[in-house]
């Protein structure tokens, strides 16, 4: 076992790994060629209207359609080439010939599933590509660190190394094995998406309930200047006080707890209607109606962005300004969901009460921080003229 014959493995090996780097810049290229062509075409469409958009309706793709199961089926037979990589290395130490034979094989079961994953994209939404391609890039990742272990296992004297090739494999196992939980569908994946924004929405209101009022018993003794201070009392200072809210704060939190409620029973209820409608997504022909999907995603997820906002500005000072704007950009999104939602020609009452109770509380909270912001002014007004 010479060092030319592990450094000719090193050879063989980077060689391949080049070649699925390669692919895979290519295939970034054309993933991020279609959303730019897809964002143009957009644009194009609301200069020149619904003849463009007939014509790009007929343009056949470039690539045919892989279906998901297909892209599985391989990922499977990869797992296979990872176990057959981990047995070489089971009794006793591989020839250089079985090693370079394994690369090329695994290598080439890699190659095809990097095709028929692409193919897969064919018509996938900008979210479910998304999807695909994080599963994808998962696979590859292993596959690389299993790759670079047997080869440097090759020649190596340290008996424990050839214990981590288990673990190795087991990761391509879990990798391919993850395939399996890739949406299969446009709807589907958008749906997920959306409940992800849910779910964050859901912790940012476990949060606001978390919030406690100012503590009668720490404002008095914070203010007890002959009360002895030691490192305990800073901990307990850093830890309770800094989060506390005034009567004045704790209210606005209460309306905010309001507001991320119904945000959140706003976003529950789509997603409730977009299940409802999978039967709308039609495999050859689903680009109006997914594109209409995206768009909601995209407004659903500058909501959770604007609940992430309200979250973080209540607590003390409260950054009411921010709030407010967020407040804003709120009853803008939920204008734009309805009438998205208004394009698929059909109707739930559930929905629509939904949003017609997020809108009372934005309505609410606005008006209690502009009586809030006029009290502010007040009081400050009020503290100058004594101070005057």
């Amino acid at each position: 076992m010479g060092k030319s014959e592990k450094e000719e493995l090193y050879r063989v090996l980077t060689a391949h790994l080049d070649t699925i780097h390669e692919t895979l810049q290519v295939f970034f290229f054309i993933y991020m060629y279609g959303l730019y062509l897809r964002a143009f075409c957009d644009y194009v469409v609301l200069l020149f209207g619904l003849f463009v958009n007939q014509v790009l309706d007929q343009t056949p793709p470039s690539l045919e359609k892989v279906t998901w199961p297909q892209v599985i089926q391989i990922g499977e037979q990869l797992s296979k080439q990872a176990t057959i990589a981990g047995m070489l290395w089971n009794g006793k130490a591989p020839e250089t010939k079985e090693i370079e034979e394994n690369i090329a094989s695994y290598f080439n079961v890699l190659q095809g599933f990097l095709l028929l994953s692409h193919g897969s994209t064919v018509s996938a939404s900008p979210t479910l590509s998304s999807s695909i391609h994080e599963s994808v890039k998962q696979v590859v990742d292993c596959s690389f660190r299993l790759m670079k272990e047997s080869v440097s296992l090759y020649g190596s004297r340290n008996k424990d190394k050839k214990m981590s090739m288990p673990q190795f494999v087991g990761a391509v196992w879990e990798a391919c094995s993850a395939l399996k939980k890739v949406p299969a569908t446009n709807v589907v994946a958008i749906g997920r998406a959306m409940t992800q924004v849910a779910v964050s929405m859901k912790d940012v209101l476990r949060e606001i309930k978390e919030l406690k009022p100012e503590s009668s018993d720490l404002k008095d003794e914070a203010s007890d200047d002959t009360r002895i201070s030691g490192p305990e009392d800073d901990d307990l200072i850093e830890d309770d006080i800094g989060s506390d809210l005034s009567p004045e704060e704790m209210k606005i939190a209460q309306l905010a707890q309001g507001v991320v409620s119904e945000t959140l029973v706003t976003i529950k209820e789509l997603i409730r209607l977009i299940t409802s409608l999978l039967k709308l997504e039609i495999p050859d022909d689903n680009s109006k109606f997914v594109d209409s999907l995206e768009k909601l995603l995209k407004t659903c997820q500058g909501m959770g962005a604007q609940i992430d906002e309200i979250g973080a500005c209540l607590y003390p000072p409260q950054e009411i300004a921010a709030i407010r704007l967020a407040l804003e950009k709120i009853s803008s999104s939920i204008n734009e969901v309805q009438i998205e939602v208004e394009s698929f020609q059909t109707s739930s009452d559930s929905f629509v009460e939904a949003c017609s109770g997020l809108r009372t509380v934005l309505k609410q909270m606005e008006s209690e921080l502009d009586h809030y912001g006029t009290s502010e002014l007040a009081s400050k007004m009020q503290n100058v003229a004594v101070n005057d």
